[in-house]
């Protein structure tokens, strides 16, 4: 067949039945990306004759004698495509993976095409950025600033992968060829609970292009977590890589290591299970009943707190005497809460590809958000010295915390030793749903107590959280559910019980709020209602409860906190919020007796480093050239970590971020990192780079001041050279004339996560509510961030346009939903619906002007916690509306409607 793919002609036979979007892939042509293989998302976008189609439901073989073109084509004589160059100076991307094919979307529009985005955008999906940087690049609306020597700090600058993103050429995990790399897939468990009595692998085996079938008698028999904590003992070693029971369906039960993925999937169809079918439970509060289905039947060793009763982790604390508060109020107000199951779904899937090199060293190439964790995790299962073990991360396609786990990093490298092969494990999209890792659906029982004006005297919480099969980041989710979800108030009498529960359902696992998201739905609503019965403005009541600058950041633990107010800026966020759904901006209300109108906000408080270890350290060297080499562990996965990074190492040495050459998250390459996750980001990582640039900058300025015998305090960095005086030399000259000085001139620096600096975020909502249909439409949203010193206005806002768009998915339409036998029922992305275009309004968006003690340059995190107060904002504009207090999420139009028709 005769092909034609960005205006090279040439012969080629596709394999049966295979679809544009691999045969491309298997040319090099690695800009289309696979985020579903279903056509719900539209990563793999490329032109056909000229018009945008999904190539994932393209047949290779329709191609031929027609003009292919992917985003790697767009391009002409070195010139960027227009849309390309707008996609650039919008910053239209965070992790860029959908990029290529919303570029190609959006740069076959016409101009009517484009009065028309929720329609003509509706096939491509983004999880990141909320869509709007999208919409102002398609308007021509630009964001980035130039690169100046000495205004680093503050300015809208480029994502140094930028170039790399608009064009195809930024290589994702799944984007290399390796000579003899086998394919990996397993075979699942169709059962919530069940022994394997027998398995049966010799038509598998036998089938041809297999290289290897892997059951648990071929794994060590070594439990760890797949959860990646530096301080492992927080969560439970209940995890085999395979094992002898299957705890939830979709469980993997053997694996398969083949030429092909096709060949692959068809000897995991020949594979013959023997189950022994156990009773299952999928309601936490049931699996805590005695008698009971028992998930786990393992040592105290294991860390599982009372196996007997399904629960991993019982915390039960009290600050103050909550019994004594609730005697002394004389209003107490109640509630039970209930949040979903949802799906990280980041667009690239998890990948993991395993090889070894000839001085038997393993190599694992990872869409892992913790390398160095993934690391000792991996030479701890399989009994390897540590420096036997290299795990890398070049560019990953969103996390949210799903990346923080070993999901597929294990079984590569164990198909990678028996076969002596590469091999490559890229999961589905469905494979995602039903055996990624998915945030906790939490019951929150909440009790609070006040005086008839208003102060508070307890707050009481009781917390079931759904670990899932495992427990992975069971402990700390919970612990966090506790905490965070309180400490904003000034209470004298604060208790929490909660329980970490196996069920058979999918694990579950870190995502964005870690677990403050699902309390502090219950806590703001509760506060909502507490106003309410008291007959005060929700405003008026936090005002006169919250935290203030002085105030012992606490909740429900005794003792003292690392936990501290580095800046205080809850006062301005929330006169931000309060000032703009005054104003009267926004949507009208539709026209109609049906529709109610109501607004609401809600607010929060957030440690920005976790309370475990945490820890990063930065190398950073003046070059030859008087360039700068730095480098760190941290992994970009759209946080835009890497660019804030190169902004406070420019500020500090008084250069261009241009300047700066970074190299990240590879564990030969750079100094430990315990991983990009719970906000350090900035706070911790980004705190290294300050501490190494200002010792650099020391010793550059105490070097030249020597060579020069000029006073120290004449002698100041610029961009390139050093002036001394009225004398000015070129690094690259100063760097030449020092060779006994040069040790001097490469610097490395460790940050701590101790103290901890905690941020805050006040969200607001105006909506309207169709009473006949239960149709919620967004009238005004507003969000107001204390992230210190913003160090990238661009960034920023689009961190909080992402996450409020997360938020309003999870709080209207998300839903993970399983079936009487614990099977997930919609694990599709045209079935589990996440934000389109459409569904997001535009948000205003107000910083604090506050400058943080312990961050660097004053900056503290801004990226994930502005999901947290995006669901009861919603929840306390839904009861403005309606009267109603919903205590379910998600607010989804059914579940309205049936609550109101209810209530008449």
């Amino acid at each position: 067949m005769n092909y034609k793919i960005n205006g090279k002609s040439f012969s080629a036979e596709p394999r049966p039945g295979q679809c544009l979007r691999t045969f491309v892939r298997d040319l090099g042509w690695f800009g289309v990306k696979k985020g579903c293989d279903a056509g719900d998302c539209g990563a793999c976008t490329v032109w056909l004759d000229g018009k945008p189609v999904h190539s994932c439901l393209v047949p290779a073989y329709r191609a031929a004698d027609r003009e292919v073109t992917t985003i790697e084509g767009l391009s002409k004589n070195g010139e960027l495509h227009p849309m390309q160059q707008a996609f650039l100076d919008a910053q239209a991307f965070q992790c860029g993976f959908c990029a290529a094919g919303m570029i190609m979307t959006s740069a076959s529009l016409s101009d009517e095409q484009k009065k028309d985005l929720p329609f003509r955008l509706k096939g491509n999906l983004c999880r990141c950025t909320g869509y709007h940087a999208i919409e102002d690049a398609l308007a021509g609306i630009g964001h980035v600033e130039k690169d100046r020597a000495g205004h680093a700090c503050g300015a809208s600058l480029q994502n140094p992968l930028a170039h790399s993103i608009v064009t195809g050429t930024a290589r994702y995990t799944a984007d290399v060829k390796m000579e003899g790399m086998l394919h990996l897939k397993v075979l699942r468990s169709p059962h919530a609970h069940a022994n394997i009595v027998a398995i049966r692998t010799e038509k598998a085996r036998a089938l041809p292009g297999v290289h290897g079938v892997f059951t648990w008698e071929d794994v060590p028999r070594r439990p760890y977590s797949s959860a990646l904590h530096d301080d492992y003992r927080v969560d439970p070693d209940d995890t085999y890589i395979l094992d002898n029971v299957a705890r939830f369906v979709g469980q993997r039960v053997a694996a398969v290591a083949a030429e092909t993925e096709g060949i692959a999937e068809e000897a995991c169809r020949l594979i013959e299970v023997d189950y022994e079918i156990l009773p299952a439970v999928f309601d936490p509060e049931e699996a805590m009943v005695p008698g009971a289905p028992i998930l786990h039947h393992k040592e105290f060793s294991s860390r599982i707190q009372q196996a007997g009763r399904n629960i991993f982790l019982q915390i039960e604390s009290e600050y103050g005497n909550a019994e004594q508060g609730f005697a002394e109020a004389e209003v107490v107000v109640e509630g039970t809460y209930y949040s979903n199951k949802i799906s990280h779904a980041h667009l690239e899937t998890h990948i993991a590809i395993a090889s070894q090199s000839e001085d038997g060293r393993i190599h694992v190439r990872s869409s892992s958000q913790a390398p160095f964790q993934a690391k000792a995790k991996l030479a701890y299962v399989f009994g390897i010295p540590l420096p036997q073990v290299h795990v890398y991360s070049e560019r990953v396609g969103g996390g949210f915390g799903g990346k923080q786990e070993m999901l597929c990093e294990e079984l590569c490298v164990l198909a990678m030793l028996k076969t002596s092969r590469p091999v490559k494990w890229e999961f589905t999209r469905e494979e995602e749903f039903i055996a990624g890792v998915s945030r906790h659906p939490m019951k929150t029982k909440i009790k609070v107590g006040a005086k008839k004006d208003g102060t508070l005297t307890a707050i009481q919480l009781r917390v079931v959280s759904a670990t899932g099969a495992y427990g992975n980041h069971g402990g700390e989710t919970l612990a966090a559910s506790l905490s965070q979800s309180l400490q904003i108030y000034r209470c004298p009498n604060m208790k929490g019980l909660g329980y970490a529960v196996y069920t058979n359902i999918p694990p579950s696992g870190a995502f964005r709020g870690y677990g403050s998201s699902q309390t502090v739905f219950a806590v703001e609503s509760a506060m909502g209602d507490l106003a309410r019965e008291l007959g005060m403005d929700l405003m008026e009541l936090q005002r006169k409860n919250v935290v203030v600058p002085g105030d012992a950041v606490h909740s429900i633990w005794e003792g003292p906190s690392d936990a501290e107010m580095g800046s205080y800026g809850l006062d301005q966020c929330m006169d931000f919020v309060e000032k703009a759904l005054a104003s009267g901006r926004g949507e009208p209300k539709p026209e109609g007796d049906e529709w109610l109108e109501g607004k609401g906000h809600a607010i929060h408080m957030h440690d920005c480093i976790p309370p475990t270890e945490q820890r990063s350290e930065a190398h950073i060297n003046l070059r030859a050239d008087g360039t700068y080499y730095l480098t760190n562990g941290v992994t970009e996965m759209g946080n835009g970590t890497i660019t804030s990074m190169r902004q406070v190492a420019a500020s500090i040495l008084n250069a261009t971020a241009s300047r700066i050459e970074i190299v990240i998250s590879d564990t030969d390459k750079t100094a430990y990192d315990t991983g990009t996750f719970s906000s350090v980001g900035t706070s911790v990582s980004c705190k290294s780079v300050s501490l190494a640039a200002e010792n650099l900058r020391d010793n550059v300025l105490k070097i030249a001041s020597e060579f020069t015998s000029t006073p120290l305090e004449q002698c100041r960095l610029v961009d390139g050279a050093v002036e001394c005086g009225s004398r000015s030399i070129p690094l690259s000259e100063l760097f030449e004339s020092v060779p006994d000085a040069r040790h001097r001139l490469s610097v490395m620096r460790k940050a701590y996560g101790s103290p901890r600096t905690t941020c805050f975020n006040v969200h607001g909502f105006r909506i309207a509510v169709n009473r006949i249909t239960g149709e919620i439409r967004i009238l005004q949203s507003v969000h107001a961030a204390d992230a210190g010193t913003i160090l990238n206005p661009m960034q920023c806002r689009g961190q909080i346009e992402g996450a409020v768009a997360q938020g309003i998915g999870s709080s209207l339409f998300e839903r993970m939903v399983f079936d009487d036998h614990g099977k997930m029922i919609n694990p599709t992305f045209r079935n589990y619906r996440i934000s389109a275009f459409a569904d997001i309004p535009r948000t205003e968006i107000f910083f604090a002007d506050t400058y943080d003690a312990y961050g660097p340059l004053g900056a503290k995190s801004a990226g994930e916690t502005p999901i947290i107060p995006v669901a009861p904002a919603l929840g306390n504009a839904l009861a403005d509306a309606t009267g109603i207090r919903f205590d379910s999420l998600p607010f989804s139009a059914d579940r309205i409607f049936a609550q109101l028709a209810e209530a008449k």
